[in-house]
């Protein structure tokens, strides 16, 4: 699984002009699945986005949690994630994984992720969606659960 981690100060979703999921401080995610993931590969992922300590503390140190914060997390399925672009122009997409396996696991990821404590809002799996954010920082990171990057 590959996600996209952004610090947000507000998010939201919109589905054919429809907000389906928003939040204010918290985290954005567009996250993305492969063939091989498992819920082994969810579970490592959901718990180290709830324990990324990427919100600043009273020094203006990045030394807080998302739960530390009372944060919130939006959640965005991203196929294009495993997008390949080292041929060609366009993007070979052959790396995501089929929308029944990717859309049970984002699930599940975003289950274990309210187990964990954080409220989680969601875009809508397999939708043209508009995804709209501000950036706090900004503070982006990239996660795999392969640990490839």
């Amino acid at each position: 699984m590959r996600i996209v981690v952004q610090r947000a100060s507000q998010g939201r979703v919109l589905v054919d002009g429809n907000v389906t999921g928003e939040i204010g401080r918290g985290l954005v995610l567009l996250v993305g699945v492969t063939h091989g993931d498992t819920e082994q590969d969810a579970d490592y992922l959901a718990e180290k986005v709830v324990g990324l300590r990427i919100f600043e503390d009273a020094e203006r140190k990045m030394n807080l949690s998302l739960l530390d914060v009372g944060g919130a997390i939006l959640s965005v399925s991203q196929f294009t994630l495993y997008g390949d672009c080292r041929k060609g122009r366009r993007p070979n997409f052959m790396e995501a994984a089929r929308p029944e396996h990717a859309n049970r696991l984002y699930e599940y990821f975003n289950e274990k992720i309210r187990s964990l404590g954080v409220r989680v809002e969601t875009g809508v799996f397999g939708a043209m969606m508009e995804v709209e954010l501000v950036n706090d920082g900004p503070v982006t990171l990239l996660l795999d659960s392969r640990k490839d990057f």
